[in-house]
């Protein structure tokens, strides 16, 4: 065999290990899922859980147990109700929607809207309640051992529960300071702080809550408008509010009790504040208290799917192992009713599970409450 041909034929086995090489580090960068393998699903996704989706281990049980390959297009909450639900291409079909409230989602079952330009939409085969997590009030030690000393708090088990909401929203409306309940280092009027809820999806669940304890739960077109000016009174009381949830956890976190006395926010925060900032959380987490409101609301984010792929999406739910990251590293319970969770390792006053809830508010009563306030 001439020299040349010995070269040539070394040349050769030297470019095939180095292509099975390059597509070894491909597959073990993909953990060894080969991709045109897998079934891809495109989801219109609401905001609130970019991390949670992202999660390396979420996105390879989606690919290795499920065979899925999942986009995330981001929209909001107002476009996946009124907008065609088509990717960017023009073309391209959604399989499934993954709303960040389920107002949006019960809405968007419904005929649309035509009459306010609301687009066709697909019929939802399957779907529900996805990821969980109820409203709280963040506090302090201080300040929550003065409401137990009023009748408002309630320890049990070593969770702190709002128990007479009414009598605290009572002593908002009435303009009672905090040195009234014997918190004299504290300024001003005791208040509750909040996104605004004519701007924010956080703010609206909350004050939702709100409108339906006014109403004791029986929320109907009679009581909604019995109520709409007491909880505005309460809105203008509210004073300056944030925009953003993140903005006004860290503003709590950050100027302790002298600065934000009491904040409305999702448990999931402080589970993902934890994770993030271990360090910033030790600092803080024995002053810390979280208050249950009895009734309290969940915050849900819904899968509505479309397809056959959108129902293997979620149908990924219900594994154990997502599950157990949803809460363990963001804070989400999961399934329809929350699960029971192992709350003890953060150490700071979590039911295993939540039992004392209201319904969400549908879609026309968050309308009627948003465009009051905002008047």
């Amino acid at each position: 065999m001439k020299k040349s041909q010995i070269v040539g034929i070394v040349i050769f086995v030297v470019l095939i290990l180095l292509i099975i090489g390059i597509k070894v580090i491909m597959d073990n960068n993909n953990g060894g899922v080969n991709l045109k393998n897998l079934t891809t699903v495109y989801v219109a996704t609401g905001g609130g859980k970019e991390d949670f989706i992202a999660n390396e281990d979420v996105v390879k049980i989606m690919q290795e147990r499920y065979k899925l390959n999942v986009v995330y297009d981001t929209w909001s909450n107002g476009k996946l109700i009124k907008n065609p639900l088509v990717r960017s291409d023009g073309v391209t079909k959604y399989d499934a929607m993954f709303a960040s409230d389920q107002r949006f989602y019960d809405y968007y079952k419904l005929a649309p809207n035509k009459t306010n330009g609301e687009a066709d939409r697909y019929t939802v085969l399957n779907g529900g309640l996805t990821l969980n997590t109820p409203i709280v009030i963040y506090s302090w030690g201080e300040v929550v051992d003065a409401l137990i000393n009023e009748g408002i708090v309630t320890e049990k088990d070593g969770v702190y529960y709002i128990t007479d909401m009414p009598k605290l929203l009572d002593y908002i409306l009435q303009g009672k300071k905090w040195s009234d309940i014997g918190l004299n280092q504290l300024y001003g009027n005791i208040n509750i702080a909040s996104t605004d809820p004519v701007t924010s999806s956080p703010g609206a669940t909350y004050y939702g809550l709100l409108l339906s304890i006014m109403c004791e739960s029986n929320v109907n077109d009679a009581t909604v408008a019995e109520n709409l000016p007491k909880l505005k009174e309460f809105y203008i009381k509210s004073g300056y509010m944030n925009n953003t949830p993140a903005d006004l956890f860290e503003r709590y976190l950050k100027t302790g009790m002298g600065g934000e006395p009491m904040i409305v926010d999702y448990e999931k925060s402080i589970i993902e504040f934890a994770n993030k900032n271990p360090d910033g959380f030790n600092q803080v987490k024995d002053d810390i208290r979280i208050l249950y409101p009895t009734p309290t609301i969940w915050n849900s984010h819904c899968i509505a799917t479309f397809d056959d792929a959108g129902n293997e999406f979620y149908k990924a739910f219900d594994d154990k192992d997502i599950a157990q990251i949803a809460w363990s590293k963001y804070g989400f319970r999961t399934g329809i009713t929350g699960g029971n969770y192992d709350t003890s390792e953060l150490g700071l006053g979590m039911p295993s599970n939540i039992t004392s809830t209201v319904s969400s508010l549908k879609m026309d009563t968050y309308n009627k409450l948003i465009e009051y306030l905002g008047q």
